[in-house]
């Protein structure tokens, strides 16, 4: 929900009255002073609820991205006492407007950051919406192995219960962590943490939305204590062989939804429109209507990639169990949900369009 410009205007009375992250708390939790022998983190602010603002602490309404990097910083109770904290602002938008652009320029500054000997760890805060998308695609181009923690809120700063500040407290925590180091990107929220590859969003408005449905959470932090579960299994970090160096785009991949009585025409607009390849958020294990089938089929011998996932929440989705993959030329998910299928297979498609090989990386990713 968007609120008028002009509303916000008229709001600051009651921003500086609230007990989330603005200006007012700021100036009343001055930055704690910093002992030069702990962590430096750099905080890459992108905008997002965290940093959003409301016309009223009880409205549901609210602009994302309406605080900067310091603002959210120093708004935290002792979070100088967990680290050497800096910060700078990379974007400032609401999450749902996140897209290649701003990806590629994270990600650059992100590696960028990670190569400074000034840096031993980074924080990214974030909007909900595509931070699991967002999370994922660090994880595949990051190149080092420092840690990377990314956190957001589901309430703006300026609600009577911000979660914000504790978010942004419990993150530092984990990319302080001496076991954080070569895990990859993880999203820490709600007093949990995830591996990127892993967590999904399944809640719209409840703070406890941030999942790892198949797997579990990687650990959980209270007040900064954090305990670990497990290790992951797929390729993260300096591992990957995915980078973004050169690139100033990535090739196009369309998500089609599956349904019953699927028209194959989104297939097939989506090839005329450009993409290089197609992730079908299929029924059951992967699996889509007959016409759809076809069109798939279609575009995989025009030299589309096609790869079948599944609406659902939960389980993996089979290479040649309810559709012949070896047959048809698609590759199968397996975990990866939707949108980091779609990931994968953008930066996937930067290295090759064999369909084998990019079968491959989505066994080892």
């Amino acid at each position: 929900m968007k609120l008028a410009a002009s509303t916000f205007v008229s709001s600051s009375r009651v921003a500086a009255l609230t007990l989330g992250l603005v200006t007012a708390l700021s100036a009343a939790w001055p930055a704690v002073s910093q002992a030069a022998d702990l962590p430096r983190v750099r905080v890459l602010a992108t905008g997002g609820t965290i940093a959003g603002a409301q016309a009223s602490s009880t409205d549901y309404g609210y602009k994302s991205g309406a605080y900067d990097v310091n603002t959210l910083i120093n708004a935290v109770p002792n979070l100088g006492k967990l680290a050497q904290i800096s910060g700078e602002q990379v974007a400032n938008i609401g999450s749902q407007d996140m897209n290649d652009e701003v990806w590629l320029k994270l990600a650059q500054r992100l590696n960028a950051v990670l190569a400074s000997s000034e840096t031993d760890a980074v924080l990214i805060t974030h909007g909900t919406d595509t931070l699991e998308e967002t999370s994922y695609f660090l994880s595949l181009v990051t190149k080092s192995d420092k840690p990377v923690v990314m956190v957001g809120s589901m309430r703006p700063a300026t609600a009577t219960s911000a979660d914000g500040p504790a978010n942004i407290y419990n993150g530092v925590a984990v990319v302080t962590s001496p076991e954080a180091k070569g895990r990859g990107t993880l999203v820490a929220l709600n007093d949990e943490f995830h591996y990127a590859r892993n967590v999904v969003k399944t809640d719209t408005t409840s703070v406890q939305t941030f999942k790892s449905l198949n797997r579990g959470p990687a650990g959980v932090v209270h007040t900064g204590k954090v305990e670990w579960f497990q290790p992951m299994d797929s390729k993260l970090g300096s591992a990957s062989e995915f980078s973004v160096d050169g690139l100033d785009k990535l090739p196009r991949v369309d998500i089609i939804y599956a349904h019953a009585n699927m028209s194959p025409d989104l297939i097939d607009a989506a090839v005329r429109n450009g993409a290089k390849g197609i992730v079908i958020a299929g029924v059951g294990d992967g699996n889509m209507t007959t016409g759809a089938l076809e069109a798939a089929k279609k575009a995989a011998k025009a030299g589309v990639v096609v790869v079948r996932s599944t609406r659902l929440p939960m389980g993996l989705t089979l290479r040649n169990n309810e559709v012949n993959d070896d047959e048809l030329g698609f590759v199968a998910s397996g975990e990866l949900n939707p949108p980091k299928s779609r990931v994968l297979l953008q930066l996937a498609l930067t290295k090759t369009s064999d369909v084998k090989r990019i079968q491959a990386m989505f066994y080892e990713y």
